[in-house]
């Protein structure tokens, strides 16, 4: 076999073995979404929006049409854990936010992933330290492919995440020291989504 057919296969492999991992994480999520008695697309949206998001960069990040995002922030409304609001810079453009029930409730769907997701178990950590390197270092290659921005370190991410929530918190004033709502049979609060996350460890660990 030549050294072309080798590079070949080579990437035939690495093909196949993303497709296998993908399928793996897919799994996971509907694993985690049903965990929290929640649709997967919306615990999806809980873990993108670790700071408020245009609805319109949303439905790109999801690829999917302007309807379905709508479906998204009325689910994610109806729940009590995100909500709509107008752009200060610009009337026109409608962000998602979540409320401080949804920041919660993705502090624990994030939690959950961290445990559940392949390398969590399957690598040392060192291991996923140089994964990430190479992942990392596949997007920025694609991103300069493409003409693109390189996209926003974690800690980025983090940073705006804990400025969001500060100037929620501030614009919110004091907690709300209303009653509230009685609890159901099963012990959730009238209108709350069950949280009721599984405390079995990840298969293989």
């Amino acid at each position: 076999m030549s050294e072309h057919e080798d590079n070949d296969q080579l990437n035939a492999d690495i093909g196949d073995a993303f497709a296998e991992v993908f399928g793996q994480i897919v799994e996971q999520v509907e694993t985690v979404a049903r965990r929290f008695a929640l649709p997967s697309f919306c615990v999806k949206a809980l873990h993108m929006l670790s700071s408020p998001m245009s609805m319109k960069e949303l439905g790109q990040k999801f690829h999917c049409d302007p309807s379905f995002v709508t479906a998204i922030a009325d689910l994610l409304d109806s729940h009590g854990l995100g909500r709509r609001e107008t752009d200060s810079r610009d009337r026109r453009i409608k962000n998602l936010l979540l409320t401080p029930k949804g920041l919660e409730l993705r502090e624990r769907v994030e939690q959950e992933f961290s445990a559940w997701m392949p390398w969590a178990h399957a690598l040392d950590a060192s291991e996923r330290e140089c994964l990430l390197g190479l992942l990392r270092k596949m997007i920025k290659a694609e991103h300069e492919l493409r003409g693109q921005p390189a996209p926003a370190t974690v800690q980025d991410k983090r940073a705006a995440t804990i400025v969001a929530r500060a100037g929620r918190e501030a614009a919110a004033g004091p907690p709300d020291t209303t009653i509230a709502p009685p609890t159901t049979p099963g012990g959730n609060r009238a209108g709350e989504v069950p949280l009721q996350p599984s405390t079995a460890a990840p298969s293989g660990s």
